[in-house]
């Protein structure tokens, strides 16, 4: 909370206005690091046909990644959950029916984030530490209830718009022109042409002299701050 003290003129006299505002807080949209890493990132809501494959390429790549799963898409595909924690990737939650919450209570989205990750802590047997909001919506009050409950709020600084239907090569585009030191790069798993545009994209990255990392291993987890951009700085 803050205090901010305003003067006004009123027929020539100055008035000192005061109030209290709150300082907006701001999610985990990339990481300032000086060597070459960034994060792969697929939110899993609907569809799982395409996880399998994707997995695959990881690990034919020999790279790690971070998925954000919805807790009716947990329900639905325990296997697939067992298979990406096996991998060694991390996993964090996307709610459990990915509304939007900056529409619900308090409340509402603390029962939205204890239920998924229960969920998912039930098969893997390892803590939820990420949360990233469905649709990217947040406000203080999600930001806020989310640090309550231990998580980080991860958004993204690069979007390859894949869920949009474009092409793989589109997709790639989208990813390598704007990909840079501690990125955090927004893909879906069941996205249209994901598939055939991965290979490209992490081959490319590696030449460039990339590394991949996990969220929870590229975010620091203490003594930071987060500018007006969302870059996550160490102290």
């Amino acid at each position: 909370m803050c205090f901010l003290v305003l003067f006004v003129s009123c027929g020539g006299e100055s008035i000192a206005s005061a109030f209290f505002y709150q300082k907006r807080k701001i999610p985990i949209y990339c990481v300032k690091r000086e060597e070459k890493v960034v994060a792969l990132s697929f939110d899993a809501a609907w569809g799982s046909d395409k996880t399998d494959r994707i997995l695959q390429i990881l690990s034919e790549n020999d790279i790690t990644a971070t998925f954000f799963l919805v807790g009716m898409w947990v329900d639905k595909n325990e296997d697939l959950v067992r298979k990406i924690d096996a991998q060694g990737l991390c996993i964090g939650t996307h709610s459990n029916t990915h509304p939007d919450f900056t529409k619900l209570s308090s409340t509402q989205m603390e029962q939205e984030l204890s239920i998924s990750i229960k969920k998912i802590e039930n098969i893997t047997g390892k803590k939820v530490s990420l949360f990233r909001a469905p649709y990217g919506a947040y406000s203080n009050s999600v930001m806020s209830v989310s640090e309550s409950l231990g998580l980080q709020v991860i958004q993204w600084d690069v979007d390859s718009l894949d869920w949009k239907g474009i092409s793989s090569e589109q997709i790639s585009s989208n990813i390598l022109k704007k990909v840079k030191n501690g990125s955090i790069i927004l893909c879906h798993n069941n996205a249209d042409h994901i598939l055939e545009a991965l290979p490209s994209v992490i081959s490319t990255l590696k030449m460039r002299g990339y590394t991949f990392s996990r969220i929870d291993d590229l975010v620091f987890k203490d003594n930071y701050t987060i500018d007006n951009s969302g870059m996550q700085i160490k102290n």
